[in-house]
């Protein structure tokens, strides 16, 4: 399937193996994506290096801090300097970075086919790219996302004006007592739509993702599915991970391919139905993107 340029870029196996994959994507009936934090590494948005070190100088010389991820569990010494904190994190993530280029090349590889996508990514990128939101079940939640702290009611609310004004606004590492959020209902304090505990709100929103996915699953049932796995690490594998491999074992007609750098386990039993492919997913997507438009 891929051609000798293509070669010049990745392993003769690895070229196999992508070829083994734009085979099963042009035979499939269906596709079900399932991507973790290594897609959006892949297209950059790294939450450690240089990334973090250039937009939290100022906490990292005060707490030690190695990556953005860990350091949102730090508990601040004021709730304003968690705001100064956070307001940055989900400003740099979720409305300063731009769709990024393996998302656009999903996208366009997705163009055409029946897809249902589920994420544990919290950032935004699959609507930045275009992705229709109807298609979608970011499971985790979004940091464009507030919800009460307590929380009192299952309500959601968009955070995008303030914190940018948060952002552009925080001096020492704090916000404007003013600028901090408070619940419209009980007045406890806001938080972050994350699942990180079992206060995370199932929004109105969430519930119809949920039910979209489950539906799309239910109405391929038997088909000729691709379970395609990307940047899925060990955090949460009991969302996307198991569950692939769940699926693709209960019918014989699926296929699961992953694509990561590391940290992948597929099974012993039917090689032939299950894929790895170790690299760089940007890389790897945005070759077979081009190789399947040469063959159309």
């Amino acid at each position: 399937m891929f051609s000798k340029k293509s070669t010049t870029t990745f392993t003769k196996d690895c070229c196999d193996k992508l070829g083994r994959l734009a085979e099963a994507l042009d035979a499939a009936e269906a596709v079900v994506v399932g991507a973790g934090a290594g897609l959006s590494a892949a297209a950059g948005f790294d939450y450690s290096g240089p990334r973090f070190t250039e937009n939290f100088a100022d906490f990292i010389e005060k707490y030690g801090f190695t990556d953005m991820y860990s350091a949102g569990f730090h508990r601040f010494e004021s709730t304003a300097e968690h705001w100064a904190f956070w307001s940055r994190c989900i400003y740099i993530n979720r409305y300063a970075a731009p769709a990024g280029a393996p998302y656009l090349d999903l996208l366009a590889l997705m163009r055409g086919r029946d897809y249902f996508v589920i994420t544990t990514n919290v950032d935004h990128q699959f609507q930045k790219a275009g992705f229709d939101k109807k298609r979608l079940f970011y499971t985790q939640g979004d940091y464009g996302l507030w919800q009460c702290s307590r929380p009192c009611h299952d309500a959601t609310y968009d955070n995008e004006a303030a914190v940018r004004r948060m952002a552009a606004e925080q001096k020492n590492m704090r916000v404007p007592k003013e600028l901090i959020p408070h619940c419209p209902r009980c007045g406890a304090p806001m938080s972050m739509n994350l699942r990180t505990d079992m206060t995370f709100v199932e929004d109105e929103g969430w519930r119809a993702a949920a039910a979209r996915y489950a539906e799309f699953l239910r109405a391929h049932d038997g088909a000729r599915l691709l379970f395609l796995e990307l940047g899925v690490g060990g955090n949460t594998p009991g969302i996307i991970k198991y569950p692939f491999l769940r699926m693709t074992k209960a019918n014989p007609r699926a296929v699961c391919v992953s694509v990561n750098l590391s940290d992948v386990f597929t099974p012993d039993s039917a090689p032939e139905r299950f894929l790895f492919i170790r690299g760089d997913i940007a890389r790897a997507l945005a070759a077979l993107r081009a190789e399947l438009a040469k063959a159309a």
